[in-house]
C-alpha cells in the first residue's frame, strides 16, 4: 500500500473514531438521564431505551478498539495485510471495512467453521 492510500485510510479511520466518540457521548448522556414514569408503558419504554443504549455503548467500545488497532497498524506499517497469511487484504475490502485485519479468504473460512460448529 502506498503512502497516499495509507493517508486516505488513516483519515477515514480518524473520522470514524470521532463519529464513534460522538455517539458514545450521546449514549452516556441518555444513560445518565433517569426519569421516573408513573405509567408502566412509559417506564417499560424507558427501560428498553436504557438497555439499547447499554448495547450501543458496548458495540461502540469494541469498534473504537478496532479503529485504534487499525491506526496502530498504520503506524507500524502493517495495515492492509492479513494477520493470518501476510497477504494484502485488498482495497475493496478495506473500503467496506477499514478495520479489517484478515483477507476475505481467511474471513470466509472462519465463518464457515463457525457456521459448521453452530449448526452441529
Amino acid at each position: 500500500m502506498n503512502a497516499a492510500q495509507l493517508a486516505f485510510f488513516r483519515a477515514r479511520l480518524l473520522v470514524m473514531r470521532e463519529e464513534v466518540l460522538d455517539r458514545e457521548i450521546d449514549a452516556k448522556e441518555r444513560l445518565v438521564e433517569r426519569e421516573n414514569f408513573a405509567d408502566p408503558a412509559d417506564r417499560a419504554t424507558a427501560e428498553e431505551n436504557h438497555w439499547l443504549d447499554l448495547r450501543l455503548r458496548e458495540r461502540e467500545s469494541r469498534l473504537l478498539s478496532k479503529i485504534d488497532g487499525a491506526l496502530q497498524l498504520i503506524r507500524t506499517g502493517e495495515y492492509g495485510y492479513c494477520q493470518k497469511t501476510g497477504e494484502p487484504i485488498g482495497i475493496p475490502r478495506l473500503l467496506a471495512r477499514p478495520t479489517a485485519t484478515v483477507c476475505v479468504d481467511v474471513k470466509d473460512q472462519s465463518e464457515k467453521i463457525e457456521t459448521h460448529f453452530r449448526d452441529n
